[in-house]
Protein backbone atom coordinates (compact mmCIF):
# COMPACT_ATOMS: atom_id res chain seq x y z
CA UNK A 1 0.00 0.00 0.00
CA UNK A 2 1.25 3.45 -1.19
CA UNK A 3 2.47 5.62 2.15
CA UNK A 4 2.06 9.38 1.49
CA UNK A 5 3.31 12.20 3.50
CA UNK A 6 1.02 15.75 4.25
CA UNK A 7 2.09 18.40 5.32
CA UNK A 8 1.05 22.31 4.76
CA UNK A 9 2.49 26.34 5.98
CA UNK A 10 -1.11 26.61 8.12
CA UNK A 11 -0.10 24.28 10.92
CA UNK A 12 -1.27 21.07 12.17
CA UNK A 13 -4.91 22.06 13.46
CA UNK A 14 -5.66 23.72 10.37
CA UNK A 15 -9.11 22.17 9.19
CA UNK A 16 -7.50 22.19 5.81
CA UNK A 17 -5.31 19.53 6.41
CA UNK A 18 -7.73 17.54 8.47
CA UNK A 19 -9.71 17.38 5.33
CA UNK A 20 -6.45 16.47 3.30
CA UNK A 21 -5.22 13.58 5.30
CA UNK A 22 -8.55 12.22 5.87
CA UNK A 23 -9.30 12.14 2.25
CA UNK A 24 -6.08 10.57 1.15
CA UNK A 25 -6.40 7.42 3.17
CA UNK A 26 -8.44 6.08 0.81
CA UNK A 27 -5.67 5.83 -1.50
CA UNK A 28 -2.69 4.10 1.02
CA UNK A 29 -1.05 5.31 4.66
CA UNK A 30 -1.22 8.53 5.35
CA UNK A 31 1.48 10.31 7.63
CA UNK A 32 0.86 13.99 8.72
CA UNK A 33 3.77 16.02 9.68
CA UNK A 34 3.11 19.55 9.44
CA UNK A 35 3.90 22.81 11.19
CA UNK A 36 2.92 23.12 15.38
CA UNK A 37 2.12 26.93 14.11
CA UNK A 38 0.78 28.98 11.25
CA UNK A 39 3.66 29.30 9.06
CA UNK A 40 2.09 30.68 6.08
CA UNK A 41 4.65 32.22 2.95
CA UNK A 42 7.63 31.30 4.61
CA UNK A 43 8.55 30.11 0.92
CA UNK A 44 11.37 27.53 0.88
CA UNK A 45 12.78 28.10 4.21
CA UNK A 46 14.59 25.80 6.61
CA UNK A 47 15.68 26.36 9.84
CA UNK A 48 19.36 26.49 11.00
CA UNK A 49 20.13 28.20 14.33
CA UNK A 50 18.03 26.81 16.65
CA UNK A 51 17.13 22.88 17.29
CA UNK A 52 13.72 21.28 16.14
CA UNK A 53 11.31 18.88 18.09
CA UNK A 54 8.44 16.24 16.72
CA UNK A 55 5.71 16.06 18.73
CA UNK A 56 3.87 13.14 18.17
CA UNK A 57 0.09 13.89 18.36
CA UNK A 58 -1.30 10.73 17.13
CA UNK A 59 -0.20 7.37 15.50
CA UNK A 60 0.59 8.89 12.08
CA UNK A 61 0.54 12.46 13.37
CA UNK A 62 3.38 14.70 14.46
CA UNK A 63 4.07 18.15 15.06
CA UNK A 64 7.68 20.45 14.17
CA UNK A 65 8.01 23.47 15.18
CA UNK A 66 9.52 24.67 11.86
CA UNK A 67 8.75 25.35 8.52
CA UNK A 68 6.82 22.90 6.19
CA UNK A 69 10.68 22.36 4.54
CA UNK A 70 11.71 21.32 8.53
CA UNK A 71 8.73 18.63 8.11
CA UNK A 72 9.75 17.29 5.18
CA UNK A 73 13.27 16.71 5.86
CA UNK A 74 12.51 15.15 8.99
CA UNK A 75 9.74 13.17 7.98
CA UNK A 76 12.28 11.47 5.16
CA UNK A 77 14.86 11.44 7.15
CA UNK A 78 13.99 10.60 10.50
CA UNK A 79 10.10 9.34 10.90
CA UNK A 80 10.18 7.60 7.73
CA UNK A 81 13.62 6.81 6.93
CA UNK A 82 12.95 2.73 6.34
CA UNK A 83 9.86 3.13 4.73
CA UNK A 84 9.81 6.41 2.36
CA UNK A 85 7.00 7.81 1.37
CA UNK A 86 5.29 7.25 -2.09
CA UNK A 87 4.07 10.74 -2.64
CA UNK A 88 4.33 13.93 -0.84
CA UNK A 89 1.17 16.22 -0.52
CA UNK A 90 0.89 19.81 0.62
CA UNK A 91 -2.27 21.51 1.82
CA UNK A 92 -5.14 22.54 1.50
CA UNK A 93 -3.98 26.25 1.89
CA UNK A 94 -6.13 28.68 3.10
CA UNK A 95 -6.18 31.08 0.09
CA UNK A 96 -4.75 30.63 -3.42
CA UNK A 97 -0.99 29.98 -4.04
CA UNK A 98 -1.50 31.33 -8.24
CA UNK A 99 1.22 32.95 -10.51
CA UNK A 100 4.16 34.54 -8.52
CA UNK A 101 3.09 33.97 -5.36
CA UNK A 102 4.41 30.36 -5.06
CA UNK A 103 7.68 32.03 -4.43
CA UNK A 104 6.50 33.25 -1.02
CA UNK A 105 4.20 29.87 -0.39
CA UNK A 106 5.05 27.68 2.21
CA UNK A 107 2.91 24.83 0.63
CA UNK A 108 4.15 25.07 -2.78
CA UNK A 109 7.82 24.65 -1.12
CA UNK A 110 6.53 21.91 1.21
CA UNK A 111 5.56 20.09 -2.15
CA UNK A 112 8.70 21.33 -3.57
CA UNK A 113 11.17 19.86 -0.92
CA UNK A 114 9.42 16.56 -2.03
CA UNK A 115 10.70 16.74 -5.53
CA UNK A 116 14.43 16.99 -4.33
CA UNK A 117 14.17 13.83 -2.60
CA UNK A 118 12.70 12.53 -6.02
CA UNK A 119 9.31 12.27 -4.65
CA UNK A 120 6.47 12.88 -6.47
CA UNK A 121 4.32 15.98 -4.69
CA UNK A 122 1.57 18.05 -5.36
CA UNK A 123 0.63 21.08 -3.35
CA UNK A 124 -2.88 21.73 -2.88
CA UNK A 125 -4.72 25.39 -2.42
CA UNK A 126 -8.51 26.61 -2.08
CA UNK A 127 -8.97 30.23 -3.18
CA UNK A 128 -11.11 32.52 -1.12
CA UNK A 129 -10.12 34.33 2.19
CA UNK A 130 -13.23 33.61 4.60
CA UNK A 131 -15.27 30.45 5.39
CA UNK A 132 -13.39 27.67 3.43
CA UNK A 133 -15.06 24.78 3.12
CA UNK A 134 -12.71 22.35 2.32
CA UNK A 135 -14.61 18.86 1.65
CA UNK A 136 -14.82 19.37 -2.15
CA UNK A 137 -11.41 20.61 -2.64
CA UNK A 138 -10.26 17.26 -0.58
CA UNK A 139 -11.93 15.14 -2.78
CA UNK A 140 -9.74 16.70 -5.65
CA UNK A 141 -6.50 16.27 -4.35
CA UNK A 142 -7.67 12.67 -3.94
CA UNK A 143 -8.44 12.32 -7.23
CA UNK A 144 -5.10 13.71 -8.16
CA UNK A 145 -3.32 11.85 -5.89
CA UNK A 146 -4.31 9.06 -7.31
CA UNK A 147 -3.72 9.40 -11.29
CA UNK A 148 0.00 10.54 -10.04
CA UNK A 149 0.56 7.49 -7.66
CA UNK A 150 -0.82 5.65 -10.44
CA UNK A 151 1.28 7.43 -13.31
CA UNK A 152 4.32 9.12 -11.70
CA UNK A 153 5.53 12.80 -12.19
CA UNK A 154 8.85 13.66 -14.51
CA UNK A 155 11.48 14.41 -12.14
CA UNK A 156 11.87 17.81 -10.56
CA UNK A 157 8.33 18.45 -11.06
CA UNK A 158 5.46 19.06 -8.74
CA UNK A 159 1.52 19.73 -9.44
CA UNK A 160 0.74 23.25 -8.17
CA UNK A 161 -3.07 22.94 -7.79
CA UNK A 162 -5.33 25.43 -7.07
CA UNK A 163 -9.40 24.79 -6.57
CA UNK A 164 -12.12 27.54 -6.79
CA UNK A 165 -14.91 28.15 -4.37
CA UNK A 166 -17.17 26.48 -6.36
CA UNK A 167 -19.56 25.27 -8.27
CA UNK A 168 -16.29 23.84 -9.89
CA UNK A 169 -16.84 23.39 -13.49
CA UNK A 170 -13.99 21.40 -14.41
CA UNK A 171 -10.10 21.16 -14.64
CA UNK A 172 -7.53 23.56 -16.60
CA UNK A 173 -3.76 22.48 -17.38
CA UNK A 174 -2.73 25.88 -16.38
CA UNK A 175 0.91 27.60 -16.43
CA UNK A 176 1.69 30.26 -14.18
CA UNK A 177 0.44 33.70 -14.12
CA UNK A 178 2.10 37.35 -13.48
CA UNK A 179 1.42 39.28 -10.60
CA UNK A 180 1.02 43.20 -11.95
CA UNK A 181 -0.09 44.88 -8.83
CA UNK A 182 2.54 45.61 -6.16
CA UNK A 183 2.23 44.63 -2.41
CA UNK A 184 0.36 47.05 -0.01
CA UNK A 185 2.41 48.03 3.33
CA UNK A 186 0.96 49.83 5.99
CA UNK A 187 2.83 51.78 8.25
CA UNK A 188 2.11 53.13 12.06
CA UNK A 189 4.02 53.68 15.60
CA UNK A 190 4.01 51.28 18.44
CA UNK A 191 3.42 52.62 21.59
CA UNK A 192 7.00 53.75 22.23
CA UNK A 193 6.53 55.74 18.85
CA UNK A 194 8.36 53.58 17.24
CA UNK A 195 7.70 53.15 13.70
CA UNK A 196 6.97 49.97 12.63
CA UNK A 197 5.49 48.48 8.90
CA UNK A 198 2.78 45.99 8.38
CA UNK A 199 3.24 43.78 5.05
CA UNK A 200 -0.31 43.24 3.40
CA UNK A 201 -2.20 41.64 0.91
CA UNK A 202 -3.36 44.90 -0.85
CA UNK A 203 -5.09 45.16 -4.22
CA UNK A 204 -3.58 42.76 -6.44
CA UNK A 205 -3.92 42.39 -10.31
CA UNK A 206 -3.20 39.39 -12.82
CA UNK A 207 -2.36 38.71 -16.05
CA UNK A 208 -5.91 37.53 -17.67
CA UNK A 209 -4.37 35.85 -20.41
CA UNK A 210 -6.54 32.44 -21.34
CA UNK A 211 -3.68 29.31 -20.25
CA UNK A 212 -3.20 30.70 -16.51
CA UNK A 213 -3.79 29.80 -13.66
CA UNK A 214 -5.44 32.63 -12.21
CA UNK A 215 -7.89 32.69 -15.68
CA UNK A 216 -8.64 29.37 -14.72
CA UNK A 217 -9.41 30.01 -11.39
CA UNK A 218 -11.69 33.17 -12.70
CA UNK A 219 -13.74 30.75 -14.94
CA UNK A 220 -14.41 28.14 -11.87
CA UNK A 221 -11.94 25.63 -13.20
CA UNK A 222 -9.40 23.58 -11.02
CA UNK A 223 -6.33 24.76 -12.27
CA UNK A 224 -2.59 22.31 -12.47
CA UNK A 225 -0.19 23.68 -13.10
CA UNK A 226 3.53 21.73 -13.60
CA UNK A 227 6.17 23.29 -11.87
CA UNK A 228 9.94 22.75 -11.54
CA UNK A 229 12.53 22.65 -9.67
CA UNK A 230 15.01 23.66 -12.02
CA UNK A 231 15.18 27.92 -12.44
CA UNK A 232 17.10 28.54 -15.39
CA UNK A 233 15.91 29.85 -17.88
CA UNK A 234 17.37 27.80 -20.80
CA UNK A 235 16.23 29.75 -23.65
CA UNK A 236 18.57 32.92 -22.56
CA UNK A 237 21.65 30.66 -22.18
CA UNK A 238 22.78 31.46 -25.63
CA UNK A 239 22.29 34.85 -25.72
CA UNK A 240 23.77 35.31 -22.37
CA UNK A 241 27.30 33.34 -24.45
CA UNK A 242 26.94 36.08 -26.25
CA UNK A 243 27.73 39.06 -23.87
CA UNK A 244 30.75 37.10 -22.43
CA UNK A 245 32.31 35.60 -25.59
CA UNK A 246 35.26 34.20 -23.09
CA UNK A 247 33.14 32.79 -21.05
CA UNK A 248 33.58 28.44 -20.61
CA UNK A 249 30.41 27.12 -22.43
CA UNK A 250 31.05 23.16 -22.26
CA UNK A 251 28.77 22.77 -18.84
CA UNK A 252 26.02 25.01 -20.29
CA UNK A 253 26.37 22.90 -23.65
CA UNK A 254 25.92 19.93 -21.32
CA UNK A 255 23.20 21.34 -19.32
CA UNK A 256 21.66 21.76 -22.67
CA UNK A 257 21.91 17.90 -23.61
CA UNK A 258 20.68 17.26 -20.61
CA UNK A 259 17.46 19.05 -21.32
CA UNK A 260 17.54 18.17 -24.40
CA UNK A 261 17.66 14.67 -22.96
CA UNK A 262 14.71 14.71 -20.12
CA UNK A 263 11.96 16.22 -22.87
CA UNK A 264 13.00 12.58 -24.48
CA UNK A 265 12.41 10.68 -21.71
CA UNK A 266 9.19 12.33 -20.75
CA UNK A 267 7.45 8.84 -21.98
CA UNK A 268 10.20 6.92 -20.76
CA UNK A 269 7.90 4.80 -17.86
CA UNK A 270 11.30 4.33 -15.89
CA UNK A 271 11.64 8.04 -15.88
CA UNK A 272 8.91 8.41 -14.09
CA UNK A 273 8.24 8.00 -11.05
Amino acid sequence: MPRILVTNDDGIDSEGIKALATSLTALGDVIVVAPSTDMTAVSHSLTLHSPLRIEQRSDNSYAVNGTPTDCVVLAINILMKDNLPNLVVSGINRGANLGDDIHYSGTVAGAMEGTLYGISSIAVSLTGRDRYDFQYAAEVAKEIADKVLKTGLPRGTLLNVNVPRGPIKGIAITRQASRIAGTEIAEGRDPRNRPYYWVGYGKLNWEQAAGTDFAAIKQGLVSITPIKNDMTNHSYLTELEKCYPDSKTESQNNQKSDVQKDLANLENPEYLY
